[in-house]
């Protein structure tokens, strides 16, 4: 008590030097491993052994205990809950990874794709049976043509990197058709491209040819030009637009005339489409193959190993290559689906898949695409550049962009503006501190410390300065040299690890404490 009788207020106390005897921080619950929270000899069930029954295993039969901790219901879904609230997520808050567009799914692609029609279809029921899906699919591919001026596309490609592959396969195919397989083997691809674009070049039987980036962060056109006074090998290009570095290559056109010129297919990385679908048709750029994500253009729900889908568009020069099954429409109206390689599709490089992409991901997509309609489409990619502008122009005056003037849908920014011994990685375990996932790092390559930041269109003003003035704070602590950010993140669940050790040598094996050498001590 004060000399005023009331109660003194408390001394203040850091957050991070509380210590509790749970392990848990408020409402956030500590959470062993499964192995230390149940034990092998008891079960969430326990049944009576079956009487008179003979086991149908024969010699196969478990003869030995499985070694896995018994768990109640209330402990297993107690245990993935408490493991879920340690983990962030685009419905906690904005998602600043760079290049992998982390947006909001809406919740109304969500109920259509788990509508009975088509949650519940099978790929081997008659074709007679699935119109409506056909029709779907048939629908979307229609869209995602006249989105991009490309008069075929190939719907059954499983990811980005499938979609690269699918291309570049109908490029050699192509190559072959046209008596030059064994010739044109060398495929460009330029410094700052995904590393998925050398890795699918090789896993083809190209060659990978590195080009250059000049002082704008796009391809050096000198570079280009150079490599292409041997033309004679060259199969294609694999570019990326708008690129890794979040820049429009503004010599596309040139860069595609030189290429055909030369006797070589475009390919266009179609990662980043969402910062222009609406605005550019790629087909116009003359691009002959293009994978489109659909998880980053239309909202599909991205990474956790699930279903991916990327469709993959295609021009006249490549579109009789195509992989097969594709869909087709006959003149009575009725949607079937094309398998062989014949017929109308006696030139298809082949199958990729067993069978015909990702319905779900076909119907968040169409959803998507019909909910907003051809000029909202045009709109989401307009404030995912706004929005990246915003950020590139709240940060400049703190932070160091790594290119002059604007931006596409993503603001990069080099380590310059840090003191010595602070480094893009304690900038990133700040920001967990303050709540957030970290921003994309050391990537693309060609900016040193890189920090690349894509906050997507679906982030309003309000967000974006919560989490600009967040890195601003950290920003100018990183300029001041201040230590503490060495030891970030302080109030996280697990401390920094030690990520050089871990990847070396993981742990991937559960061993129990030996309680007899504590007893004996």
């Amino acid at each position: 008590m004060n000399s005023t009788g009331r109660p003194t207020a408390p001394t203040s106390v850091s957050a991070a030097a509380i210590e509790t005897i749970s392990g848990s921080r408020g409402l956030l619950q500590h959470e062993d491993l499964l192995f230390e929270i149940g034990t092998p000899e008891t079960t969430g069930v326990d049944l009576p052994k079956p009487k008179g029954l003979k086991s149908r295993l024969g010699g196969v039969a478990r003869k030995v205990d499985t070694g896995l901790a018994g768990l109640s219901e209330p402990q297993a879904v107690r245990h993935y809950m408490r493991l879920s609230q340690k983990n962030y997520a685009i419905d906690l808050g904005l998602f600043p990874l760079g290049s992998c567009t982390m947006k909001h799914n809406p919740r109304l692609n969500e109920k259509m794709a788990r509508l009975p029609g088509f949650g519940d279809i099978h790929p081997l029921q008659p074709q007679a049976t699935v119109q409506g899906a056909l029709q779907l699919i048939d629908e979307l591919a229609t869209w995602l043509k006249t989105l991009t001026n490309m008069p075929s596309v190939a719907m059954s490609p499983k990811a980005g990197a499938h979609g690269e592959l699918c291309g570049l396969l109908a490029i050699r195919q192509a190559l072959i058709a046209r008596g030059e397989g064994d010739v044109r083997k060398r495929m460009l691809v330029p410094e700052s491209a995904h590393g998925t674009n050398p890795a699918t070049a090789a896993q083809c039987g190209f060659t990978v040819d590195e080009i250059k980036a000049n002082k704008r962060g796009r391809v050096d056109m000198a570079d280009l030009k150079a490599k292409l006074e041997k033309s004679e090998d060259v199969a294609g290009i694999m570019l990326t637009n708008p690129n890794t570095c979040g820049l429009f290559e503004t010599d596309i056109r040139e860069i595609a005339d030189l290429i055909h010129k030369a006797g070589g297919y475009f390919y266009c990385d179609g990662a980043n489409f969402n910062a222009i679908v609406g605005r550019v048709r790629p087909g116009d750029l003359g691009v002959d193959a293009m994978h489109i994500n659909l998880h980053k253009t239309f909202s599909t729900p991205h990474g956790g190993g699930g279903p991916g889908s990327g469709p993959t568009v295609f021009s006249d020069a490549l579109a009789p290559y195509v992989p097969v099954p594709f869909v087709t429409k006959d003149d009575d109206g009725i949607y079937r689906l094309v398998e062989q390689v014949d017929g109308e599709a006696s030139e298809s490089f082949g199958r990729m898949v067993a069978f015909h992409g990702q319905m779900g991901m076909f119907v968040r997509a169409l959803a998507y695409i019909l909910s907003h309609g051809a000029d909202g489409l045009k709109q989401a990619a307009e404030d995912a550049v706004l929005n990246a502008n915003y950020i590139q122009a709240r940060l400049k005056h703190v932070m160091s962009p790594a290119f002059d003037g604007y931006c596409m849908h993503e603001a990069l920014f080099s380590d310059a503006f840090t003191a010595d011994g602070i480094e893009t990685i304690d900038i990133a375990k700040a920001l967990i501190d303050e709540g957030y996932h970290p921003m994309t790092m050391y990537f693309p390559l060609v900016v040193h410390g890189a920090m690349l930041i894509e906050p997507t269109e679906t982030e309003s003003k309000a967000e974006l300065d919560r989490f600009c003035d967040a890195l601003e704070s950290i920003a100018r602590r990183a300029a001041q040299g201040d230590d503490t950010l060495k030891g970030a993140p302080y109030l996280a669940p697990m401390r920094r690890l030690d990520e050089t050790r871990a990847a070396r040598k993981p742990v991937l094996k559960w061993t129990a404490e030996d309680t007899s050498k504590v007893a004996a001590e």
